[in-house]
């Protein structure tokens, strides 16, 4: 999947904010995200981030323009349109589901990926018999959009991340 442009969901973000990428901790890892030009997200999950008000809202401040696309694109909204009307008749949803689905940025985050050839970066995983809620992998399946977890993702990008020889030397 070398190769691949990769369009990232909002937990991808959150999830390494509150756990395993902190800023403090890890900063490659952002650095990854904003200088690598086949990562993107969309300006819906920019809208979800800015809620945070938090780290988060102060790293997309200082990204690069080219970071979150715009979803007004005709064939973008073509897409979401085609998957709004599935997850509006897919029997197996709850209408709370549905309701909530139609009203995130998850669908057009598949949209996007659909319209332009990319692959979703999320933590959800595909859940085949799930009505609570509409997962993106599960979206994904039924519109033929690849999607990744951001370890696969990192790895395809062949990222690293290693100790800075500096910060191991004040600590002693």
């Amino acid at each position: 999947m070398s190769g691949s442009r990769y369009v990232l969901d909002a937990n991808v973000f959150i999830q390494a904010k509150n756990d395993y990428y902190r800023f403090s901790v890890c900063p490659g890892f952002w650095q990854v995200l904003a200088k690598t030009p086949d990562v993107c997200s969309i300006d819906k999950i920019h809208e979800e981030l800015q809620a945070e008000k938090d780290q988060i809202c102060d790293w997309t401040d200082n990204l690069p323009g080219r970071f979150f696309k715009q979803t007004r694109d005709e064939r973008v909204i073509n897409q979401f349109q085609r998957i709004i009307a599935w997850a509006s008749s897919e029997p197996q949803f709850f209408d709370s589901a549905r309701a909530d689905f139609a009203g995130k940025a998850d669908g057009w985050i598949v949209a996007y990926a659909k319209a332009n050839g990319l692959t979703v970066v999320t933590h959800e995983k595909y859940e085949p018999a799930i009505k609570r809620e509409i997962k993106i992998p599960n979206v994904c399946v039924e519109f033929d959009v690849e999607y990744i977890n951001t370890f696969d993702m990192l790895e395809n990008l062949k990222a690293k991340f290693v100790a800075s020889p500096k910060a191991s030397r004040k600590k002693r």
